[in-house]
């Protein structure tokens, strides 16, 4: 089985889309393999915690990332659509503010990977959406940060005709030269 790396317009953020083999019982596919990743992607991460969670139509979570101890995410979705978005915010970066966005879904198989120093967010598109994570950082609640999903600067172009639902954490999201970031 083999993955297939796409890339992005962030050079260190990758989509990965897996080989998948189908038959009137179903489908199988390989979603990590350590090998592959780390020669395709010419990094040697090692995730620690495996995270899942469930959105319904219209939430935007994000966009996350975590100081002092910065998490790289492997996201994919298992059941609905999303549209997922990665914001660069290392200081020293020469793409610092920038961002690139995928769709991702059960029926694309597709995954973002996001490296640590970069913020990441989605917004379900479908009825609902459940995503799984895997974590190279575990996630440590006071360390966690968040840039206003709209925020001017960086000028995501979310697809989406309709104000999305934000908790408390999204919504309070700063700009990004408000924001703490990473060195």
């Amino acid at each position: 089985m083999g993955n297939k790396v796409i890339a992005t317009a962030l050079p260190e953020v990758k989509l990965i889309e897996p080989e998948v083999f189908c038959d009137e019982f179903g489908f199988c596919f390989e979603s990590f393999s350590a090998d592959e990743f780390i020669d395709d992607l010419s990094q040697a991460f090692q995730f620690v915690q495996d995270r899942h969670s469930r959105a319904v139509h219209g939430v935007l979570r994000g966009l996350h990332y975590q100081v002092q101890r910065p998490q790289g995410r492997l996201m994919r979705v298992v059941v609905g659509e999303v549209f997922a978005v990665a914001v660069d915010v290392r200081l020293n970066s020469p793409n610092f503010g920038k961002w690139c966005g995928a769709y991702l879904s059960a029926a694309n198989y597709r995954q973002i990977w996001a490296p640590p120093g970069f913020a990441l967010g989605f917004v379900v598109l479908s009825n609902f959406a459940e995503c799984l994570w895997k974590t190279t950082e575990y996630w440590f609640p006071e360390l966690e940060r968040c840039i206003l999903w709209r925020d001017p600067d960086i000028g995501v172009e979310w697809p989406i005709d309709f104000e999305p639902t934000l908790g408390a954490k999204d919504a309070a999201g700063r700009r990004l030269y408000e924001a703490e970031n990473i060195a």
